[in-house]
């Protein structure tokens, strides 16, 4: 390989490297990150309960801790499509 070509696949490498492109990405769709740490705050907080939850069956307690996690993920999303939305239809960027 002549050094040219070399130096084009580091810069590719360098531009595209995870941390950027998660970034990036967060940038772009700001409630996926926020959907992703209240399904672990929901997620965390249940088994923290897990210890006090009195006479429940151990079954239901986890159905509940999953339908938490898994509404406010729904709810992320929808919050994000609903902000999409908006930003494409009503605030019409300029081209």
């Amino acid at each position: 390989m002549s050094s040219g070509q070399e130096s084009v696949f580091s810069e590719y490498e360098t531009d595209t490297s995870q941390t950027s492109k998660l970034l990036r990405k967060f940038k772009e769709t700001p409630f996926v990150p926020i959907g992703m740490a209240g399904f672990v705050m929901v997620v965390g907080y249940g088994l923290y309960r897990l210890k006090h939850r009195g006479d429940m069956k151990m079954s239901l307690h986890l159905i509940h801790m999953r339908v938490a996690a898994q509404g406010f993920v729904v709810g992320a999303i929808t919050c994000g499509v609903l902000y999409s939305m908006f930003r494409e239809y009503v605030v019409k960027p300029k081209e």
